[in-house]
């Protein structure tokens, strides 16, 4: 009697088992959470995971401690040419009179962009992101820096609880562009290098405003 091969007899398993119909052993995949819920305040949980991947994280009580966080690091970095294109965000800058430029006017020589952004993964540090704002997608992959100004309110655990906000705020009419940027741009194709800043920013400062706080 011929003696069956190791591949044989595990094509045959594979065989039996398409034969075999067995139920579903997971029949509510699609609505049970990705994770164990986490008991962490997400604020924390994203900070970690965002200087994990060489990302920078501020906390920032309010506005007035946005502007002097933004001033001390500009002055440390020596920052001169800051492109801010969102309404919000120039209108904040003008009431503390923070110098910045507001058009695409020598865009070329762009040292920082500062944005806003959709949502704040925590479990993995990274930031949601559209072309829905007067940002576009430039500003937030060609400067050297890239500044993002969120809010706690726009913490969330999961990239699927990003979608869920996505889809609140735009209904059927989705920005054509939704990505998440974790951490700077890096890459590691030329010799095995880890090299930082080869396809977008060099650096990824994320400032943190509370607007939840009582």
């Amino acid at each position: 009697m011929k003696e069956t091969t190791a591949k044989e007899r595990m094509l045959k398993k594979i065989r039996k088992a398409l034969l075999d119909k067995r139920d579903n052993p997971y029949p509510n995949l699609e609505d049970a959470p990705l994770y164990q819920q986490n008991e962490e305040f997400l604020e924390v949980l994203f900070a970690e995971q965002l200087t994990a991947v060489a990302g920078n994280f501020l906390y920032c009580e309010d506005d007035f401690q946005f502007i002097e966080n933004l001033i001390e690091l500009a002055e440390s970095k020596k920052w001169r040419k800051i492109f801010c294109w969102e309404p919000k965000l120039q209108e904040m800058l003008k009431h503390f009179e923070y110098p910045f430029i507001g058009n695409d006017q020598d865009f070329l020589n762009a040292e920082v962009g500062i944005t806003l952004c959709e949502a704040l993964i925590a479990r993995n540090g990274s930031i949601l992101v559209s072309n829905a704002g007067a940002a576009g997608r430039r500003l937030s992959i060609y400067p050297d820096t890239h500044i993002v100004l969120a809010f706690t309110s726009q913490l969330v655990l999961d990239l699927k609880d990003g979608f869920v906000r996505l889809k609140e705020k735009y209904g059927n009419q989705l920005p054509s562009m939704i990505t998440t940027i974790t951490g700077p741009s890096r890459t590691a194709d030329i010799e095995k290098t880890l090299v930082l800043g080869a396809h977008g920013p060099k650096e990824l400062f994320v400032f943190l405003i509370d607007d939840l706080a009582s």
